[in-house]
């Protein structure tokens, strides 16, 4: 593996999981441990830079991601298919609403399918907070993943997948 130079001066090191594991007297590899420990810490990062990013529009990564996903599915979905598509509770999406809803970016209606229950729809006002900010966002999204080149951004999606298909040996029991 080819290893470029760290920028992040506090980024977890080889020598770092080399002695970690030694002192605990695992047979572990090293290097994979470290490109999880790296990619953990990218993770926490990045996701503290998005909810910069979307703070200069009055949102949370959360909250875009949600009008996003209305938008995507004709501007009105079911609390409980909101909680799917992003992989969050129900109780989260509940949060996010009463956000967007104060906002008036969402509005909660009966669903005309089922009597008993609401959907979430996206207001013109919130498909305008996503058009307002796209130029910027997606500018920015692109200076992200800039200094990669169009095939190296494609193995990256085909790595990260992998990465993502074996997330469950940090959740399972």
């Amino acid at each position: 593996m080819t290893q470029q130079p760290e920028t992040d001066p506090g980024a977890p090191t080889l020598e770092q999981a080399q002695r970690q594991i030694a002192r605990y007297g695992l047979d572990a590899d090293p290097q994979a441990v470290l490109v999880a420990a790296r990619l953990m810490a990218a993770g926490s990062r990045i996701s503290q830079a998005g909810e910069v990013h979307f703070g200069r529009f009055g949102l949370s990564t959360g909250r875009y991601r949600l009008l996003a996903d209305l938008e995507d599915h004709g501007g009105e979905k079911s609390p409980s298919q909101l909680a799917a598509g992003l992989g969050v509770s129900r109780a989260t999406v509940t949060g996010l609403v009463d956000g967007l809803e104060r906002d008036g970016l969402v509005v909660r209606r009966p669903s005309a399918e089922d009597g008993r229950g609401n959907v979430v729809v996206l207001t013109a006002r919130g498909a305008g907070r996503l058009r307002e900010l796209a130029p910027d966002h997606f500018g920015r999204m692109q200076a992200l993943v800039g200094g990669l080149s169009a095939d190296e951004r494609g193995t990256f999606l085909d790595l990260l997948a992998r990465v993502v298909a074996g997330m469950d040996a940090l959740t399972e029991d």
